[in-house]
C-alpha cells in the first residue's frame, strides 16, 4: 500500500470514528434531552420528607436526598440543575412521592413549594408542653413560642390575658407549613377557635350570663378533673352548682396550676394565697389553666342538670358524685381506705423483690 492508499484509509477511518463519536455524544444527548423533557425523570417509589433548614445549594439538595435513600442519578440530576438553572433552594419542608420531571422538581425546592406538615395540639397540657410539641412539628424553637404566648404587646392587640390565650389552643390536628412563624401558628389556632366556639356557641354563653372566656376558664377546670368524657357534663353541672350556691369552687387543679406543679396536695397547699386559688378565692378563676377541648367546652355549655355538689376519686378511675357533706366523708373514707391498701400493696410487692433480688 503506498501512502496515498494509507492516508486515504486513515482519513476514512477518522471520519468513520468521528461520526461514531457524534452518533454516540448525540445519542447520549437525545437521551438526557428526552428524560430532561420527561414526566419521569425522577421518581420516589416510596414517599419521602425532605426538611431543608435553612435555604441550600445544589450540592445540600443531593445530600438530603441521599440521607432520605433516594434512588437517582446523581450525574444526571446535576445536570439538569445546570441545564435547567435551578441552583438554590429554599427552606421547608418537601414531600416527594411518584414521579416528576426535573423542572417540576427544582422548581418546587427553588420557590419554596412547601407541602403541610400536620401539627397535633393536645387538650389539657401546658404552655411549656404545647410550645415543646410545636418545636418537635415545625422548624420554630420551643422558648421562641413561650415569649410570643407571654408577649405583653402581643396580648395586648389581643385585648387577651397570657392564660385567657392559652385557654384558647384549641386541641386539634391542624395543617400547617413548617417554616410558620409562632406568631402565626397562634394566629391559626385563634381563628379555628374563633370558628368552632366563639361563633357557634358565643349566644349560649351569653344565656349561661358568661363570656366566651369564663366558660373556658371552667371548662379547663373540667379538662382536668375529668379522665372520662361521659363524665365531663357531671363535673360541669357539679362546679356551676356550686358556683350557683356562691361556695367556693373548691377545685384541685387551680391549687396544682397556682403552685406551677401537678402533684397530690398537701394540706398546707390549699391555703396557698393566689388568684388562681379557688378554695381561698371565690367564684372563677380569671384564666383558663389549661386548653380544654372542644368536648370539654361543650360540656361546660351543657352541663347536665343534677343536684351534686361534691366529688371523689374511685378505683375505676372515674368520680363518685355526692349530694351532700354527710354522702362525701362516707366515700371519701371509702376512697382514703382504698389508697392505703395499694400502699401496703405496693410496699409489700417491693419488699417481696427486694429479698429476692438478694438471695
Amino acid at each position: 500500500m503506498d501512502i496515498q492508499q494509507y492516508f486515504s484509509v486513515t482519513k476514512k477511518e477518522a471520519l468513520i470514528g468521528a461520526i461514531l463519536v457524534t452518533v454516540f455524544f448525540g445519542l447520549v444527548f437525545l437521551s438526557r434531552y428526552s428524560r430532561l423533557e420527561s414526566s419521569k425523570a425522577i421518581s420516589f417509589d416510596n414517599g419521602i420528607h425532605i426538611y431543608l433548614e435553612s435555604n441550600t445549594g445544589l450540592d445540600g439538595l443531593i445530600d438530603h436526598l441521599k440521607k432520605e435513600d433516594a434512588n437517582f442519578d446523581e450525574d444526571a440530576f446535576r445536570w439538569a440543575s445546570r441545564l435547567l438553572g435551578w441552583r438554590s433552594f429554599q427552606q421547608g419542608h418537601y414531600y416527594l412521592e411518584g414521579d416528576y420531571p426535573y423542572e417540576s422538581l427544582f422548581s418546587k425546592f427553588a420557590l419554596g413549594i412547601q407541602d403541610a406538615v400536620n401539627v397535633t395540639i393536645l387538650p389539657g397540657i401546658t404552655a411549656e408542653r404545647f410550645s415543646k410539641n410545636l418545636s418537635n412539628s415545625l422548624s420554630i424553637d420551643s422558648a421562641t413560642v413561650m415569649e410570643q404566648l407571654n408577649d405583653s404587646t402581643f396580648l395586648k392587640k389581643l385585648k387577651l390575658t397570657k392564660e385567657q390565650l392559652f385557654g384558647r389552643m384549641l386541641p386539634d390536628t391542624y395543617s400547617m407549613y413548617w417554616t410558620i412563624s409562632p406568631e402565626n401558628v397562634i394566629k391559626k389556632i385563634l381563628d379555628e377557635f374563633e370558628e368552632r366556639v366563639t361563633k357557634p356557641y358565643g349566644e349560649r354563653a351569653k344565656e349561661l350570663g358568661y363570656s366566651i372566656d369564663e366558660i373556658v376558664a371552667m371548662a379547663s377546670i373540667v379538662e382536668w378533673e375529668a379522665t372520662k368524657d361521659e363524665e365531663k357534663p357531671i363535673i360541669s353541672g357539679l362546679y356551676w352548682n356550686r358556683i350557683n350556691k356562691r361556695m367556693y369552687l373548691q377545685a384541685d387543679p387551680t391549687v396544682n396550676f397556682a403552685l406551677g406543679e401537678r402533684r397530690r396536695l398537701l394540706f398546707k397547699d390549699y391555703s396557698y394565697d393566689h388568684p388562681f386559688n379557688t378554695y381561698v378565692n371565690l367564684g372563677l378563676p380569671p384564666g383558663a389553666i389549661t386548653n380544654p377541648s372542644l368536648i370539654t367546652i361543650e360540656a361546660t355549655l351543657y352541663p347536665e342538670q343534677h343536684n351534686y355538689i361534691y366529688m371523689v376519686a374511685n378505683p375505676e378511675g372515674g368520680h363518685v358524685f355526692t349530694r351532700t357533706f354527710k354522702e362525701h366523708q362516707i366515700e371519701s373514707e371509702k376512697w382514703r381506705k382504698w389508697l392505703q391498701r395499694q400502699y401496703r400493696i405496693k410496699r409489700q410487692r417491693e419488699a417481696e423483690e427486694g429479698n429476692s433480688g438478694t438471695n
